[in-house]
């Protein structure tokens, strides 16, 4: 890689903002990044080759990240959530059920595996949601439901996806995952027992006075260290990234790591992490039918385990927003041969119109009204726009 390459990236990551620019709060940021790499990939000008080691190597770093923001998405602190968790789990179960039996009818006339199909249609994304409710001003029984649905789909998906898509020796990464999730539970219990203690308080002043930002270069060293192991151990990254964010959220981060990590999340390697993507899909293989199938086959799932949960249609349509797994999907699939180029074209279409459904969904829910006072918001971890 050379700095050509490097500012060539940067600016095809600026793309996503400036196509936003023209219907804000509209059109994805991830469009037009994801576009982007396309036009300049195998698919267009072939200016990217995002084989190179270094610019794999960064954009595995950003979708680490990727991981790591989704989980801090994990509202892990709202009182509001904890006891909307239940029917979370039923809503999850269900929308599992369904997903893996429709998964199963359409996998041989897609031509793709049964687990590629069901996790993206079982799926959903709080890194999604929850900025659109927050922008809505969503309110009630029915935003709860929807928060607690898509928060236990968010982290099971997750965590399922490596051994779902895994060619063989499905056990080491299943033990993986294991390690790599008892490491991140003893790093929030350590975190908890020291978070009180004085010299600590003390370190995170002179770090905010001095600018420092131990907070985010800690967040970061555990990052990297989850990813080591998780390599070590042969599972995904994937589940180190969320890992770690799922610990900074149960921690409850400060303003500025906030700030950081949007920063250097947001501002450079997840905007790269999917101009690489797009780079690496073969548009001319996307299959519009079967993106619209998929599309149309989420939908009715999540609308059909809304109605037997007596919601309306508002919170199943909005529940069936999702991004992060279908990414990790063609991530880990292209990368051990389960999908084609193609193929993950069509998963990425499907995952960017399931965000207008959602939209149209979170616009029907109830909201406060624009006079009315917002109540304070529990620590959910960093809200900061979905990528």
């Amino acid at each position: 890689m050379t700095f050509g390459t490097l500012a060539l990236l940067i600016a095809a990551g600026l793309v996503g903002p400036a196509l936003a620019l023209l219907a804000p709060g509209r059109i994805p940021v991830v469009v037009g990044t994801i576009g982007a790499g396309v036009v300049l990939g195998t698919s267009g000008f072939d200016v990217i080759d995002a084989s190179d080691p270094t610019t794999a190597f960064l954009g595995r770093v950003g979708f680490a990240l990727l991981m790591f923001v989704a989980g801090t998405h994990v509202p892990l602190r709202s009182p509001a959530l904890r006891p909307a968790l239940r029917r979370g789990v039923v809503a999850t179960v269900l929308t599992a059920i369904g997903a893996t039996a429709v998964a199963a009818l359409l996998a041989s006339p897609l031509d793709l595996p049964t687990a590629v199909l069901a996790l993206p249609l079982a799926t959903s994304s709080a890194a999604i949601v929850l900025p659109l409710l927050h922008e809505h001003r969503a309110t009630g029984d029915q935003a709860l439901l929807v928060l607690a649905w898509v928060t236990v789909a968010d982290v099971v998906t997750i965590l399922v996806l490596p051994m779902a898509l895994a060619r063989d020796n499905a056990p080491k990464i299943a033990l993986g995952s294991l390690v790599v999730s008892a490491l991140a539970v003893a790093l929030l219990l350590t975190a908890r027992a020291v978070s009180g203690r004085r010299e600590v308080a003390y370190v995170r002043r002179m770090s905010r006075r001095y600018e420092w930002a131990l907070d985010l270069r800690i967040s970061l060293l555990l990052l990297a260290t989850l990813a080591y192991v998780a390599e070590r151990t042969s599972t995904s990254i994937l589940v180190a990234g969320f890992a770690t964010g799922l610990v900074v959220a149960a921690i409850g981060e400060p303003r500025r790591l906030t700030r950081q990590v949007r920063g250097i999340a947001h501002g450079f390697f997840i905007p790269l992490f999917f101009v690489t993507l797009g780079a690496r899909l073969d548009v001319h293989g996307l299959h519009v039918a079967q993106a619209a199938l998929l599309v149309v086959a989420a939908t009715a799932i999540h609308v059909v385990v809304a109605r037997l949960m007596r919601q309306p249609l508002a919170v199943g349509l909005t529940a069936t927003a999702t991004l992060g797994v279908p990414a990790a999907v063609v991530e880990l699939g292209l990368a051990n041969g389960r999908i084609d180029a193609g193929q993950g074209a069509t998963l990425i279409a499907a995952a960017l119109a399931s965000i207008g459904v959602a939209a149209v969904g979170v616009a029907r829910l109830p909201a406060r009204a624009p006079d009315e006072p917002e109540a304070p918001q529990p620590a959910t971890g960093t809200r900061v726009p979905a990528p």
